[in-house]
């Protein structure tokens, strides 16, 4: 199926996003991890969002996502790993599926983690950010976890039960060593681990990962006045576009982002 619409993240911006789109009767599909693990939801009230003063951040949070479900949009749960523009339309991979949309709009928020020493540069040369997509290269081969997603123990499991030699180790001070390929990686503690494979996985991934050539600034989304990214049918809302990082911000840009996005194919009805 291709939905009109795949947003990626549910936070605020990527929740107000799935609402215009279904007001429209848009078909919109929502890839995220549980909404109510985002940091907002730790806040205990909000005295500056306009409207509802002192609103608690899991409450609103709890409030959109109803909203969303029951105006029609759907939900897929797992960690977006690639977006792919292809012309008139956007693959985006989810875990070891994919789904496709007229348009992404990302709004994943903000990446707190730097990327680790040897990361990128062995992406795609032993480094995998998914077990199940991946795991099967490294069958009967010495390979570390790392990470903080929710399925993580999980993805554990399935390496080795295709009879992967896992060891598990903390994603903080770890350094991933190789030139051409992954050799082993270095903890904080100085200690190393041979390995042939490295599967770092975090909860999310940061969207310049996500999407190869996307265009940055200042580490943030480069966006137009539209949320539009350098990217054909890639738009972007929220925090992950940069300063002020503020909620009532975040719900106009998913606004935004998902009235032109949904032109990329004809006007919004």
């Amino acid at each position: 199926m291709k939905y009109d619409l795949l947003v990626v993240g549910g936070g605020p911006a990527g929740l107000t996003a799935a609402i215009h789109a279904r007001a429209r009767d848009k078909s919109v599909l929502v890839i995220t991890n549980d909404p109510t693990a985002s940091p907002l939801c730790k806040a205990p009230a909000m005295a500056n969002y306009p409207g509802l003063p002192g609103v608690r951040g899991l409450e609103l949070v709890e409030r959109l996502a109803a909203q969303a479900k029951d105006l029609g949009a759907e939900f897929k749960p797992g960690r977006a790993l690639s977006v792919m523009p292809l012309g008139d339309t956007v693959m985006v991979s989810v875990e070891n599926d994919a789904v496709e949309g007229g348009a992404v709009i990302l709004a994943p928020g903000v990446s707190r983690a730097a990327p680790l020493p040897g990361e990128e540069a062995l992406l795609g040369r032993g480094v995998s950010y998914c077990a199940t997509c991946d795991g099967m290269f490294y069958r009967g081969k010495p390979v570390v976890c790392a990470g903080d997603a929710p399925n993580f123990g999980e993805e554990v499991e399935f390496l080795r039960s295709i009879g992967c030699e896992v060891t598990v180790k903390r994603l903080a001070g770890l350094s991933i060593l190789g030139e051409d390929r992954v050799t082993g990686v270095l903890d904080a503690a100085g200690e190393a681990t041979p390995c042939e494979g490295v599967f770092l996985l975090r909860a999310s991934i940061a969207p310049a990962r996500l999407a190869p050539g996307l265009e940055l600034e200042n580490g943030y989304i480069k966006v137009d006045a539209h949320m539009a990214t350098n990217l054909p049918g890639v738009y972007a809302a929220g925090d992950c576009t940069g300063q002020p990082l503020q909620l009532a911000k975040a719900v106009g840009q998913g606004q935004i982002a998902a009235h032109f996005s949904l032109e990329r194919g004809g006007a919004p009805s």
